[in-house]
Formats: C-alpha cells, structure tokens, sequence
C-alpha cells in the first residue's frame, strides 16, 4: 500500500529531480572509510562492568528499556555514551 503525501511545490520539485536521477551522492571514499570506522568504534563492545545500583534505580531502568523495546544493558550504555558526548540533557 502506496502512502499519499501532500507536498508543497518545493518538495514536489525536489521528488521530480530525485525521480529522474539528478541527485547525486558527493561521498567520498575518504570520508566513507573515515565513517565506516567511526560506526564500528561506536558498536564495538569489547568491555565488560559491573555496577551496583539501588533496586528502585533497577526497576526504573528496565521499565524505560521495554517501553524503548530495547535491552535495559543497551539502555544504560546509551545513556552513558550520550553523557560523555555531551548529548545527554538534565531536565531542569
């Protein structure tokens, strides 16, 4: 089932050009190399922790997990990686 969007002239503009071929990719194979190591950097899970963490703390994080539908380990090293990235914001 096809979905039906209404697009403005600029977008409809945009949809005809990619239609007929005239968008091109401007990557590079350096640049390609550069994120295809980054990517594999970001994935790689070569260390292993242990933490200790109240109950409550527990219970909170694996409830956040299976509404993200994700594993609550996946969740926690999520939450850590945006914090030292500097993308994880306190609600103030």
């Amino acid at each position: 089932m096809e979905k039906k969007y209404k697009l403005d002239p600029e977008e409809q503009e945009v949809l005809k050009d990619f239609e007929n071929d005239e968008y091109f990719s401007i990557l590079t194979e350096e640049r390609k190399s550069k994120i295809v190591a980054t990517a594999k950097n970001t994935i790689a899970k070569n260390k292993r922790i242990n933490i200790r963490m109240s109950e409550r703390d527990f219970d909170r994080v694996q409830v956040k997990a299976i509404e993200e539908n994700i594993p609550y380990q996946t969740l926690i090293g999520s939450i850590i990686h945006k914090y030292l990235d500097g993308r994880y914001i306190e609600k103030q």
